[in-house]
């Protein structure tokens, strides 16, 4: 199910939350589907529980998933989480763009650069 890219320097719950984002995103884990117990999540990818419940507890507040205490966690049905991930990721993009632009980069330039990052 998920997989922990070691040579990120990112915190352990980053990936976690990251990798669990990424499969509701995509759709491999659709609405209503449940997500492992803390405790098998964390002995399956050998960390500390508290790591997990913290990724989780991250992708609550942002509306990727919904607890539902004595059952468990589920993706929630709620597609809002997403579209405000999508104005989120929007907006950075813009930001970025406008420093490459400051940086005298082109719009070409940066098309390659997306392009060629998208088919590696």
């Amino acid at each position: 199910m998920i997989q922990i890219n070691t040579g990120d320097s990112r915190p352990i719950y980053e990936k976690v939350k990251d990798s669990l984002r990424q499969l509701i995103i995509s759709g491999a884990l659709g609405a209503d589907s449940k997500l492992p117990s803390v405790r098998e999540l964390a002995v399956s990818l050998t960390i500390n529980p508290n790591t997990i419940q913290r990724a989780y507890r991250e992708l609550e507040q942002e509306g990727y998933i919904v607890s539902v205490p004595g059952k468990g966690s589920f993706v929630s049905r709620d597609r809002s989480a997403l579209e405000a991930r999508k104005v989120k990721l929007t907006e950075q993009l813009l930001a970025l763009a406008a420093e490459f632009d400051e940086l005298g980069v082109t719009r070409e330039e940066l098309a390659a650069i997306i392009k060629e990052e998208r088919d590696t």
